[in-house]
């Protein structure tokens, strides 16, 4: 392994120690070609969300990284434009300011691999620019869905695709999967918010629809205000009405998945059972409001340890589904 390929997965660890550990434990192709998606989806992500940029040129910088992707622009001119961020101790701007490397790397993977990641990377990236445009609030669910579906729903489709293009018998299920794979994603995505709305807030944005906390007199600053803790405690417990019910698709997902592709469905596994426990112990849980709920070590290392042994059995998944579901914080 060369020292260029050891920086990138190195940069994966630094940038999502949970990712890390499912896309490191797939079989090389898989690896290396989730592992580029992955950081190239970072940059996306590093120029929707950095403070340091100006929110007016947030659009134009995603429709620029979206042109470069699709081969009308140079990575430099994003490079210049993105070089007055500090990277020091952030390694999402590094990756960002690392993207001419990483796309190099890419070209390295089969072309079919090629086009599919930067296909679903630049879909991924025009619909971070229009809800750029749109603003830092969510009016409903239909709202609330099509920006999840922008950022998590394409990169389900994305490793499908590309799980597809590995396993000849997982293409022959791809349509099957296809719709289940949105679910997985916005699985994840809805966790997500749940979990970073205090962060979210903070930084302008609040990605809860205005439906959802206005039916129990709420308003946008008012649902993170500390004498109204009751009423944001009904607001978390139907988000987390609406996860379970992309997390129960995401299990069908998994399930969907041959079983003999037994270190594929791990790695589809974790990340989802750490959003269904990471549920759990947000449900009636104030620190979602007032900082973080987030899952320990050993929490982790147990889900890991559980689906290792009984991950294949489709039955149990359901089973532990269940258990985890209706767990609380240890």
């Amino acid at each position: 392994m060369t020292k260029k390929s050891m920086d990138h997965h190195n940069m994966l660890r630094k940038v999502s120690r949970t990712f890390s550990l499912s896309i490191e434990f797939l079989p090389y192709i898989l690896r290396e070609s989730i592992t580029l998606s992955y950081l190239l989806l970072r940059v996306s992500d590093c120029l929707e969300d950095h403070e340091g940029i100006p929110t007016e040129e947030k659009p134009e910088l995603l429709r620029l990284w979206a042109n470069v992707l699709n081969g009308s622009a140079a990575v430099e001119e994003l490079s210049q434009r993105i070089a007055y961020l500090d990277p020091s101790d952030d390694p999402e701007v590094q990756t960002a300011q690392q993207a001419g490397e990483y796309l190099r790397l890419l070209r390295n993977l089969p072309e079919d691999l090629q086009k599919i990641i930067l296909n679903r990377v630049e879909q991924t990236s025009l619909g971070m620019a229009r809800w750029q445009e749109h603003g830092p609030f969510v009016e409903d669910e239909a709202a609330m869905d099509d920006y999840m579906h922008q950022v998590a729903g394409l990169v389900g489709y994305l490793l499908t695709e590309i799980f597809a293009w590995y396993s000849p018998h997982i293409k022959q299920r791809i349509d099957q999967l296809m719709p289940l794979a949105r679910e997985y994603g916005l699985a994840l995505q809805t966790v997500n918010i749940i979990r970073g709305m205090r962060k979210d807030y903070e930084r302008g944005w609040v990605f809860v629809p205005q439906t959802f906390y206005e039916k129990y007199g709420l308003t946008r600053d008012g649902l993170f205000a500390p004498e109204n803790l009751d009423k944001a405690v009904l607001v978390i417990n139907k988000l987390a009405d609406k996860a379970s019910k992309h997390l129960l698709n995401g299990i069908n997902y998994i399930i969907a998945l041959p079983r003999y592709q037994h270190k594929i469905r791990l790695a589809c596994m974790w990340p989802l059972f750490f959003a269904i426990k990471t549920l759990a112990v947000s449900k009636n849980n104030v620190n979602v409001i007032l900082k973080e709920a987030k899952l320990s070590r050993d929490q982790v290392k147990k889900i890991i340890r559980d689906t290792s042994w009984f991950g294949w059995s489709n039955h149990w998944l359901f089973y532990y589904y269940k258990q985890l579901s209706h767990s609380e914080l240890e």
